[in-house]
């Protein structure tokens, strides 16, 4: 019975608060201004459990952004701008300027969509290794401290001259000159030298 009763005195409150708002003399609630009676700088529990944390505070600096019913001054100006702009368009105009700028968007789109697949193969090329760490360490080996190379020589190398030493031109001039002979009683080493000799007979400087 008591919860009857305390359900037949809300039911009775709210019908007659119905019956106050829907009365001809009462104004419309959407024409009332809410006035902030109380402002502080200081945290509010009960306005931050009401706005799901998102208001701690209710100040003279956030009443007015969350109580406007209007956009700003400049914003209000441009809006009614663009609607002029817009009423003096025809509608042939406007299907073509929306067919034009819905082109340019997809575009736009497979344009970035082709970069995004670009970049990602190029990350996965990039990933790859391309090379051998060993081979390179050995080239550099090779070519910095010299190892892993050989002092074996081409044949005909061994009688290099430098021209510095003195008696070097007259020998170069007059091998110019000479033949190869064989020589039946001649060593093997020979042959070599005088095959370098002719080597120089045609043209090429001798070392």
């Amino acid at each position: 019975p008591s919860v009857l009763d305390s359900f037949a005195l809300l039911s009775g409150q709210l019908n007659t608060l119905n019956k106050v708002l829907k009365h001809e003399k009462t104004p419309l609630l959407r024409n009332q201004v809410i006035i902030p009676l109380v402002l502080s700088p200081d945290r509010d529990e009960e306005i931050m459990r009401q706005t799901e944390g998102r208001v701690p505070v209710f100040s003279h600096e956030v009443v007015p952004d969350h109580l406007r019913t209007k956009p700003d001054p400049e914003v209000e100006e441009q809006e009614k701008q663009l609607i002029t702009d817009a009423a003096r368009i025809s509608p042939d105009v406007a299907q073509k300027q929306i067919q034009s700028l819905n082109k340019m968007c997809s575009n736009l789109l497979e344009k970035i969509s082709k970069e995004e697949r670009e970049s990602e193969s190029g990350g996965l090329r990039q990933n790859k290794q391309t090379f051998n760490p060993a081979d390179t360490n050995a080239l550099v080996a090779a070519v910095a401290f010299g190892k892993g190379l050989s002092n074996w020589r081409p044949p005909g190398s061994g009688g290099s001259v430098q021209s510095g030493q003195p008696g070097a031109g007259a020998i170069i001039a007059g091998a110019s000159g000479m033949q190869q002979v064989p020589m039946s009683g001649a060593p093997a080493q020979q042959q070599p030298m005088l095959a370098g000799v002719q080597m120089a007979q045609a043209g090429q400087p001798g070392k």
